[in-house]
């Protein structure tokens, strides 16, 4: 079941990644577009408008999926930011109660955003509501990435709560899980 979820963890590390690969190969290929055209202009020719259409909110919605995806990787790796200002005057035994309650309020709080952003990504697919742009993006489906990548950070926080729970791991840090 580990491997299981480690390899669940690090597929959203790799669609994240992937995300922001997609968004620097579109804003490279609209900075060679216009590049081209300039060239073009300059030695007499009619520039061929080598232009990606909607480029600024495609982006942000592969940007959207790159945070999104990448939740819970980063998560599972130690990448987020933890406050331990509070940690350093519990004694020891106390730090592992300490992480149990803070993921368990994380989990409620991310399970409380998953389900509204399912409830909004459903509510968009029965409206038919589209993105206002040059490209109109069904809604629905960015909506739908977020909420995948959060129901995988609720996932990931689950886990953690249960390795907690069960001893497996004695804290959370700032670094990734030692098996």
């Amino acid at each position: 079941m580990r491997r299981a979820l480690d390899a669940f963890y690090r597929l959203g590390g790799a669609l994240s990644a992937f995300c922001l690969t997609l968004i620097m190969v579109l804003i490279v290929a609209q900075v060679l577009g216009r590049v081209l055209d300039e060239l073009l202009g300059w030695v007499g020719f009619n520039a061929l408008g080598l232009t990606v259409p909607g480029l600024a909110e495609l982006a942000s919605f592969l940007l959207l999926g790159a945070t999104f995806f990448g939740l819970a990787y980063t998560f599972w790796q130690g990448g987020h930011i933890r406050v331990t200002l509070v940690l350093q005057y519990l004694p020891k035994p106390f730090h592992r109660v300490m992480d149990m309650a803070v993921t368990l309020i994380a989990a409620a709080i991310t399970g409380f955003a998953v389900w509204h952003s399912t409830r909004l990504a459903l509510d968009s697919y029965d409206f038919g509501d589209l993105s206002i742009g040059m490209v109109p993006v069904p809604l629905w489906i960015p909506q739908a990435v977020m909420t995948l990548g959060l129901l995988w950070l609720l996932i990931a926080l689950l886990d953690a709560l249960f390795s907690l729970a069960t001893g497996r791991i004695t804290q959370l840090t700032n670094e990734a899980p030692q098996e």
